[in-house]
């Protein structure tokens, strides 16, 4: 989970982004709760979809505005300094719409932002709270949003800390694929020696999405949950997948031959792996990523299948892509702290589908490669 320090100090540049006159901000994006408080409801839990709302005050006082039920569907404690919380069920009453348990909460703070100014993360904020507030002064223009996201970009040592966990069960899973992937067995076997070896590694539950899908000559490009279809020899399979752990997440790739893979599958991954190696040492603060992009793509290009038809990578951490995108128009340039993915690949008829991928973070030197699983064929 994340730690109190790093909650504290991620409050600290987000008030230093915001005018000096709002003195608090009600923040919405349920990812934005958990960057700035640790507050995330359990995806599989019972209250998986609902939410709180987080009331910073500039003075230093945080303040969660939950339901109950959502609030003790925590992942973990949050960083707060008061918890404001409707009693939506109790075993004892029939239940209100829920939306608007939360709404109460926030109806029973309303009068201490009386005649003081404030900000709103308006993307996020359900319309019905927006008359609960007409006594205080929302301030135009200033779109907290958009201030949470750019932030965002540029991880926290907590954050890091976090995304190794997932990045150390999406190895666990790699290396298990590696042994049962053969003829005989399902799209959905595999999956499930996977989930099970990466939520072993990471020693909790946890959510495990992604590819997990064959290729071959006939059909090169799937994607997607795995199906029944049962794998042959020849093929080639697709492991791209996530372990998300606490609202953030490892995205990692390899492709694994059913048997010994073609010459020209041999070949073609080879491009991709130059794609990959190049990308990784291009790397580096200020880099644009449309000339990543390019970097990557070349080397296929070179072996006859470019230019790369997807992107090359894009940003990773709460969500799945997020800021900076790696493709040929892109405007964006790598921060430090950005957590980025490389992911070459070709999709060929005759041939087959392959994709491989790694999770780099930007730092001042350069990359540091998150992940550690094997890249081959074989």
């Amino acid at each position: 989970m994340l730690t109190k320090d790093g909650c504290l100090e991620r409050r600290k540049r987000f008030w230093d982004e915001v005018p000096d006159e709002a003195e608090w901000a009600l923040i919405a994006d349920p990812r934005h709760l958990n960057y700035l408080a640790n507050f995330w409801v359990q995806p599989l839990s019972f209250s998986f979809g609902e939410r709180g709302i987080l009331l910073l005050e500039r003075e230093g006082r945080a303040t969660l505005l939950a339901d109950n039920f959502a609030f003790r569907s925590a992942s973990a404690e949050p960083y707060v300094d008061r918890e404001q919380l409707t009693y939506w069920y109790d075993h004892k009453h029939s239940v209100i719409n829920r939306d608007y348990a939360l709404f109460e909460a926030v109806k029973s703070i309303a009068p201490e932002l009386t005649a003081r100014s404030g900000v709103i993360e308006s993307t996020w904020l359900p319309a019905g709270i927006v008359p609960l507030l007409e006594s205080a002064n929302v301030l135009e223009g200033v779109e907290v949003g958009p201030i949470l996201r750019t932030l965002r970009r540029s991880k926290h040592d907590d954050e890091i800390v976090l995304l190794r966990k997932c990045m150390a069960a999406g190895d666990a899973g790699h290396a298990r694929a590696r042994e049962v992937i053969r003829p005989g067995v399902s799209e959905l076997d595999v999956y499930r020696e996977i989930q099970s070896a990466a939520i072993a590694e990471a020693g909790r539950a946890a959510i495990v999405y992604g590819d997990f899908r064959a290729t071959n000559a006939a059909e090169p490009k799937a994607g997607g949950l795995p199906t029944e279809y049962v794998i042959k020899e020849g093929d080639l399979f697709i492991v791209d997948y996530s372990v998300m752990l606490d609202g953030y997440r490892s995205d990692f790739t390899n492709t694994y031959a059913v048997g010994e893979p073609t010459q020209r599958q041999q070949e073609l991954f080879d491009a991709c792996v130059a794609g990959l190696e190049a990308g990784e040492k291009a790397i580096a603060v200020g880099a644009k990523c449309a000339d990543i992009y390019q970097t990557v793509s070349k080397p296929l290009e070179e072996a006859g299948v470019g230019p790369l038809a997807h992107h090359a990578g894009h940003g990773l951490g709460m969500g799945h892509p997020e800021p900076p995108i790696l493709v040929p128009e892109s405007v964006d340039e790598l921060l430090e702290g950005d957590v980025v993915t490389l992911e070459p690949g070709v999709y060929v008829e005759g041939v087959g589908g392959m994709r491989i991928e790694h999770n780099i973070l930007v730092t001042s030197d350069g990359a540091e490669r998150l992940n550690g699983q094997t890249i081959s064929l074989t």
